[in-house]
Order: structure tokens, then sequence, then C-alpha cells
């Protein structure tokens, strides 16, 4: 039987400031806004929603999340180019051709930019022109794969997971740039001429992105294991295991990215919890449970409280940082949830695989406003039901592999949001599957 689809989540002064704090500074240097990864950015937001600033389409989709640093946005899209644009008019500033998709998000640091590829390479590239400064070959890339995933037809074939949508998000600190890889390594280089440091090989793919602090990378595999690194030397400090859910058709695996503060470590995972562990031990505090919904976006971590979505569910919930207790849930009923929310002021970001971008007013927890995408407004009617839900007939059409491939396709044609919101000074910049990366105010 066929389950229902989950879709799709400087200076060294500046760098040592990065380093210890969880919201730092206006611009968005990597991932999450930080090294730590908590998904708070030191802004105020777009409370209110006035305008679409401006909007840059690609020949591709946006899966990625865009890094600003010193007045540029820099993203990719799968149509195998990484873009710097003008943060204020959205003028094209340089394209570097990969020639390979790009769905991780950039770092920038000491005037360089840093991704990965589906190419297996990992590169540097000059932030100002664009000039490739560097490239490293990893073992090569590769997505989550297993047989009989989601319940799919044929069920003794190894198939490609095609929710497994992102790349690993590199990390920059203290010199070394880090990321996982498709081969199972996670990778430490050397951030200014791209030699390796150290590698260390986990059970699969790893395209969870690594959080650090206190000298330790924490990052989640899809062997489903959680692991320590120590930053400097590569050696394992200890590993944390998930649940397997082999009941399930494969459904395993850690694809949330971690946020680290207090010395807590929060992430989701493909066994429908959200787990939180003590960063020093590994010890579990305690694990949320999403009733059967994946946790594949990453959470947000703010003043003893923990914001994170749901994806089949597609609940965005409010729980207590050391207790793990619900305060607050809220339903969107916006299909699935894999963009990781973002908050900024007294607002939460979060995107829907129904191409939405809702903007959550934190002190009454309810949608303050919504944006739509240009992919949901001409694509959308097509497969929505009259109540707002999907039309699961419409976007899946049998149980065969090739046909759960398709309705992927299909949903990413409505323009859906997995890129997670970046929120810079009162603008929220935020990639989509229609191909466009946009500006709001």
């Amino acid at each position: 039987m066929l389950l229902k689809p989950r879709l799709f989540c400087l200076s060294s002064v500046l760098l040592l400031m990065l380093s210890v704090a969880p919201s730092f500074c206006e611009d968005a240097w990597m991932f999450r806004g930080n090294p730590q990864h908590s998904g708070v950015y030191a802004a105020s937001g777009v409370a209110k929603f006035s305008s679409l600033k401006w909007k840059f389409h690609t020949g591709g989709m946006v899966i990625g999340s865009p890094a600003l640093a010193e007045g540029k946005v820099y993203f990719g899209s799968t149509d195998g180019q990484v873009y710097a644009l003008d943060a204020e008019s959205g003028a094209q500033q340089w394209k570097f051709d990969v020639k390979s998709r790009v769905p991780s998000s950039p770092a920038v640091w000491d005037k360089m930019v840093y991704f990965g590829a589906y190419d297996g390479y990992f590169y540097a590239v000059d932030a100002s022109t664009g000039t490739l400064k560097w490239k490293f070959q990893t073992g090569g890339e590769r997505r989550f794969a297993g047989s009989h995933l989601h319940g799919v037809q044929p069920a003794a074939e190894t198939m490609p997971d095609p929710f497994d949508c992102y790349l690993s998000s590199p990390v920059v600190w203290q010199g070394a740039v880090y990321f996982g890889s498709g081969d199972g390594n996670v990778y430490s280089l050397n951030a200014t001429t791209g030699a390796l440091n150290w590698k260390f090989k986990t059970g699969d793919v790893v395209h969870a992105s690594p959080a650090i602090a206190d000298g330790t990378v924490f990052v989640g595999s899809w062997d489903s294991y959680f692991y320590a690194i120590d930053a400097s030397t590569g050696r394992e400090r200890w590993r944390f295991k998930t649940g397997e859910d082999a009941d399930t058709h494969n459904q395993v695996g850690i694809q949330s990215s971690a946020a680290v503060v207090d010395g807590m470590i929060y992430f989701g995972c493909r066994d429908s919890h959200l787990y939180a562990l003590d960063a020093k031990s590994g010890e579990k505090k305690w694990a949320f449970s999403g009733n059967g919904s994946w946790v594949v976006a990453s959470p947000a971590v703010r003043e003893g409280k923990v914001y994170f979505a749901t994806s089949d569910t597609s609940l965005v919930d409010e729980v207590d940082a050391r207790s793990g207790a619900v305060l607050r849930s809220l339903g969107l009923n916006h299909w699935y949830l894999y963009s990781s929310p973002a908050i900024a002021g007294n607002t939460l970001y979060v995107g829907s695989t129904q191409g939405k971008l809702v903007a959550v007013d934190l002190a009454q927890f309810k949608p303050a406003w919504t944006f739509e995408t240009d992919g949901m407004k001409t694509n959308g009617p097509a497969y929505t039901k009259a109540d707002g839900s999907p039309d699961q007939e419409a976007i899946y059409r049998s149980d065969f592999y090739d046909d759960m491939v398709g309705g992927v396709g299909r949903v990413m044609s409505m323009g859906a949001i997995i890129s997670s919101p970046v929120v810079v000074d009162s603008v929220v910049y935020v990639g989509s599957a229609d191909g466009n990366l946009y500006a709001l105010r």
C-alpha cells in the first residue's frame, strides 16, 4: 500500500564572534545564520508585509537558502549556477557556472563563498568576482537509497529517495570549512587553500549541515546516528542512535540539521521525533514525538523555547527547551513543511510545499501574513482541492516509483518553498522551486 509521500527540510575577529554568539549581526553569512544554526536573526524582520522588493529568476529550482554578506546575496540553483546579487536591487553581480545542481546553502568567509554540488566537488570562489579559488573532490555525491522506499513498487528495487532534496551546507569556523557528503564522510578543509584537514566516516549519506559549538562538530547521518566530532582532530567524541523506523519502508535517518544552544543540541529525524541531547555527553534529555510525521526541518531556538515544523502534519510547534513540553502548536494546513523556521524580532517565518511563506506572530502564535509564489499561482489550482488540501490522486498517480518521482515534480512546479527563509534588516529572502529568489518587505 502506498504511504502518503512526504515532501519536503570576515575577518578572524568576526569569525570568533560567530563561534560564541547564537545571533550576531544583521548579515547572514551561512546556513541558519551562524555556526550554531540557531535560526535566529538579529534583524527587525517583516511583521507586516508591504510589498515584493524584488525577485530574481533562475533556470532551475532554488532549494538551498541564500547567504548575505556586505550588501550581496549569494545562492545556488539546480540550473547549475551560483549567483551573486545586489541585495538592494536584486541585480546580478556575477554568476559561477558549476554545470551541476547546487541545492546546498553557501557560506561566506574572508571574501570567499563556499558551497557543494552534485558533481562531487566542494567549491571556493571569490566573493567579489565569482572567480574560482579552489575546488576539492569528495568521494562522490549520491542520494540516500533503499528498497521499497515509502511503500512504492517495485518492492525489490533499490531506489534513490526523491525526498532527499538537500546537500549538506558548509559551516566555517577558525579557518576551516566543514560539510557532509553523499560519500558518507564529514570533511574539514583549510578554508584558504582547500587542503584536507581530516575526514570522518559515517555509515551512510550525510546531507545534514554541521553545526559547531565549543570546538565540536555536531551532525547527523542517514545511518540513523547523530555524531559529535572534535573540530580540530576529526576524532569522535560520542554518537547517539535514533530510531530505525524499519516498519515504514526505509524511512530512516537524519535529514534535519542541528541547532546548538545553551549546551543542548536539538535536531529532527525521520523516525518522527525531535531530539534534545546534552552537548557534552550526548545524553538524551527528551524526545518529542511527531506522531508519525517526519521532522525534516531544522529547529530554531530562542529564549528557552524550541520552534520546529513537522512534514506531513504541517504543524509549527513551540516546546520548552529543557523539558520538551508543548507550549503552543499551530496547524498551517499548507501540505508539507521542509523549510526550516527562521525568527527575527517577534515573527517566525516558514515555507511550505504549497508554495507559500507564512509569517507567524509569536505573541499570538497565529499567522500574521502569507506570501504566495508565482508557481503556486500558476500551477497550484490543478493539484489542490476546494478545501485547500492536496489532491493526492492528481499528484501521485500510482504506487509505482516513477509516478512518485513525477508527483514530486508536480509539487515542485507549484513553487514549493523548501528553502529556509533568511532575514536581514527588514527584508525576508527565500528561494522557491519555481526558480525565483524572492526579497519581501
